[in-house]
Parts: structure tokens; C-alpha cells; sequence
């Protein structure tokens, strides 16, 4: 099938063994460097756990949010510390978390769970937030984005910018291709949990990335995105890294001279 294609990124890269074993080293070497407050239970969960790390001087900034990806099924923060490297290596205090996966819980559950993550931390800390995510995390952010706080008792802008790097924001693709045997998404609960679908989100800087190499859809996914929201009054650019595929586009997060990383500290120093 032509869209199972299009989602398969693994066979796309034949080399996504070697990078996610490289995933994990560097992230338990920056465990090892910068500590931070590990398995901050923000949930009932056993995967309802958060890292915190912080910056050598203190910040009063936002506080970044980097949610991993691994289509929903797969993963845990332990695998994505070091994305955390390049603001903290700014001065930002970032955390990591973990959640449930898909076939235990429904995407909706774990949108869920993000939220509740937020509200943990945005209690814990008093501080606004910051949303990154890859992959299934970019979806992740782009729904904490148009979240209506409010209705949470938490302030309406507690999300005050967020970037998402190679997600999907429209689920309904996904029926078709092999992925649905564990996402168990029907056309109703797909498009529920589509951001792009959903009311307008209040207006935030919200930048939207995707590897110029990665597949056709993928990039119509980002590029759908911000359409809807640039139509909707948010600012919301498109941008095509050349040369990064799905799994490489995201390790620039670990460079603190990066061009996202420098773009995170510009959307973390909005007022």
C-alpha cells in the first residue's frame, strides 16, 4: 500500500538501527554529566515519569518540554535525555517524559497523560512551558498547543510556545497502514485526535520542522499543519531541513549551537 510506504520510516532509513543504539549511548552519557531530578512520578502510571534537567545557573525562563516519538508504540525518555543538552547547554531547564504506549492505552489516553504531565509540572515549578516533540512527540506538542488550559484550572497560556519536529497531526492516514494494529484507531477516534482538526488554537509561536529527505507525506503532514494554523492567525513556519531524514533531523537538539536549539531559546525568551 502506497501510504504504509509513505509511514514506514524505518525501511526509508536503513541506517535507524545504528542511530537509535546511539540514541540511548548519548543519552545515558548525559544522564551521567548532568543529573537532574530522574522518575519525578507526574501520574498514577508506572510510565507516568518525568526528568527534569537544569541549566549551571539558575533560570527563570520557560521550562522546555522535549516529548520523544516512536509512533505511539515505543520508547521511553531513557533513549532521549541528551535531546535535552542543547537548551539546558542555553540556560533552559528542560524535561523529558515518559508515557504509556499504544496497544495498552488509545493516542487519546496518552494526549491525556501529556496533559497531566504539563499541569504536574507547570504546578512543581510555576513556570510557563515550552513544547518540542519528535515524530509521534511532535504530534504530542502540537495537541498540549491548542489544549484549552483554562478548562484544566491551569492559565490559559501556560503553553507560551512549542516546536514540533516530523510529526503527524492528522491521524486519519494511519487507518491504513500497519501501524492501526496497535494504535486501534477507527475513523472517529483518528480524527479526535488530530490537532489539525481541532478548534483554533490560541495564538503562539509554534514552528513546525520536517527532514527535507524524509517521505512525501511527512512533509505534507507539516506542511498541512501550518497552513491550518498560519490560517488561523498563529505563527506557525514551515521548514524543511535539507539533508535530515526522520531520525537524523532530531539529534541537532543535542547541540547547543544548533539552529534548533538557538531557535528554542528565541521561543523561550517570547513574552
Amino acid at each position: 500500500m502506497i501510504l504504509a510506504a509513505e509511514y514506514d520510516n524505518r525501511a526509508r532509513v536503513p541506517e535507524h538501527p545504528a542511530i537509535i543504539a546511539g540514541w540511548k549511548a548519548d543519552a545515558e552519557a548525559f544522564r551521567r554529566k548532568a543529573g537532574g531530578a530522574i522518575d519525578l512520578a507526574y501520574g498514577a502510571g508506572a510510565r507516568n515519569v518525568v526528568d527534569v534537567f537544569h541549566p549551571d545557573k539558575p533560570s527563570s525562563g520557560p521550562l522546555v518540554v522535549f516529548i520523544h516519538g516512536g509512533y505511539w508504540r515505543m520508547f521511553d525518555k531513557s533513549s532521549f535525555s541528551q535531546m535535552a543538552a542543547g537548551a539546558v547547554g542555553q540556560g533552559l531547564d528542560v524535561a523529558v517524559p515518559s508515557y504509556s504506549l499504544c496497544p495498552a492505552v488509545g493516542v487519546t489516553d496518552i494526549i491525556a497523560e501529556m496533559r497531566q504531565c504539563c499541569l504536574f509540572l507547570w504546578t512543581r515549578f510555576q513556570r510557563r512551558l515550552v513544547v518540542v516533540g519528535h515524530s509521534a512527540g511532535g504530534h504530542l506538542a502540537a495537541c498540549l498547543a491548542a489544549t484549552r488550559w483554562e478548562d484544566y484550572g491551569a492559565p490559559a497560556d501556560l503553553i507560551s510556545a512549542g516546536m514540533a519536529i516530523s510529526g503527524v497531526f492528522d491521524l486519519r492516514p494511519l487507518l491504513v497502514t500497519p501501524y492501526n494494529d496497535d494504535l486501534k484507531l477507527d475513523a472517529a477516534t483518528a480524527l479526535a485526535a488530530s490537532p489539525i482538526a481541532w478548534p483554533s488554537p490560541r495564538v503562539l509561536p509554534f514552528d513546525i520542522c520536517v527532514g527535507a529527505d524524509e517521505s512525501a507525506e511527512f512533509i505534507r503532514q507539516s506542511r498541512s499543519l501550518s497552513a491550518a494554523w498560519r490560517g488561523l492567525g498563529l505563527s506557525a513556519p514551515c521548514t524543511e531541513i535539507a539533508g535530515e531524514n526522520h531520525f537524523s533531523v532530531v539529534n541537532a537538539l543535542a547541540d547547543p549551537e544548533s539552529g534548533l536549539s538557538l531557535r528554542i531559546v528565541e521561543l523561550a525568551s517570547r513574552k
